[in-house]
């Protein structure tokens, strides 16, 4: 296999370093693509460091030397990226000796476009365990419940499967093929400063064959500290809500092009209405809500809690 490995870099002096050996040390490693995203801290001589070191690291930043977002930095180290898969990784996490295991096998079936595993949890700081705890308190194995592929996949992140599928799996369990990313025009939207990775997830998995791997070990870790953004976004907040709308609405953009199944449409319409809800104040919250609960009542299902008092 001849896997580039892409890590946007921002504010990661600390921890990039060991995220790049991490990923060195695989043999199926063609090269490691650090995009730097005009980080305020050392990072960008840290990763000329790198390149100096070792010839497989490749440094870029964005043509005007600014500040996009991750979405953005992946979608350049896409673009640069030579190798025949892609995998992910963030700057402050780090690969484990069996990352690409089950991927040596199973993209041996060529319509694999995808594979994803699961990833565990380190603590880096007791600030960032402390955030972590009270904001997402999600299993520190970050897996699902069974092994699947294909529709199944889309469905089970979207939570319409019979069987729970489980948590969200992250980029950096995931492998894909370059020619995949291609021939089915899949970039990352940045728009989206956060959940740009779950919007690409799953449009990932509804566009392409995706199989899951090693889902009862972790093949990589990922670090909380007192610098994790999504740590510091309180569940349910305005902020909170605001980001699930721009999250969903972007889906909901997208699912409008496709001939997606009924269910799934409506559940990604319905969670963009739910969150677009929670925007409003007062009497017009009230009549908007009464509204779109005599016209779908499964919207009182969604992931929006109406009753929180911030909202």
């Amino acid at each position: 296999m001849k896997i580039s490995v892409i890590i946007p870099v921002y504010n990661a002096e600390k921890y990039v370093s060991k995220a790049v050996e991490s990923a060195l040390q695989l043999s199926d490693v063609y090269e490691v693509i650090l995009v730097e995203d005009q980080s305020p801290d050392n990072a960008l001589q840290v990763c000329h460091e790198l390149v100096q070191k070792d010839e497989r690291v490749k440094l870029f930043q964005h043509p005007d030397l600014g500040n996009h977002g991750a979405g953005a930095s992946r979608n350049l180290g896409i673009e640069k990226a030579t190798g025949e898969f892609i995998a992910f990784l963030d700057a402050d996490d780090y690969f484990l000796p069996n990352r690409f295991t089950a991927e040596k096998e199973l993209f041996k079936d060529p319509k694999t476009d995808g594979v994803f595993n699961a990833i565990g949890t380190e603590y880096l700081t007791e600030k960032g365990k402390e955030e972590f705890m009270t904001n997402i308190n999600d299993d520190e194995l970050l897996t699902v419940n069974y092994a699947a592929e294909g529709n199944e996949v889309f469905r089970g992140l979207l939570g319409l499967t019979p069987r729970v599928f489980g948590s969200f799996f992250t980029l950096d369990a995931l492998t894909v093929r370059k020619n995949s990313l291609e021939t089915k025009k899949l970039r990352f939207n940045e728009a989206l400063r956060l959940h740009q990775d779950s919007d690409f997830i799953i449009k990932l998995a509804h566009q392409c064959y995706l199989k899951s791997g090693i889902i009862d070990l972790p093949v990589a870790m990922r670090g909380m500290h007192d610098d994790n953004r999504i740590t510091k976004i309180i569940k349910y907040s305005p902020q909170y809500n605001q980001r699930q709308f721009l999250f969903w609405n972007s889906l909901y953009e997208w699912s409008t092009t496709l001939s997606l199944e009924k269910d799934a449409a409506q559940h990604i319409y319905l969670q963009k209405k739910a969150f677009e809800l929670s925007k409003k104040k007062g009497v017009s919250k009230t009549i908007g809500l009464l509204a779109a609960v005599f016209k779908n009542p499964y919207i009182l299902k969604t992931k929006y809690r109406f009753t929180y008092s911030h909202a």
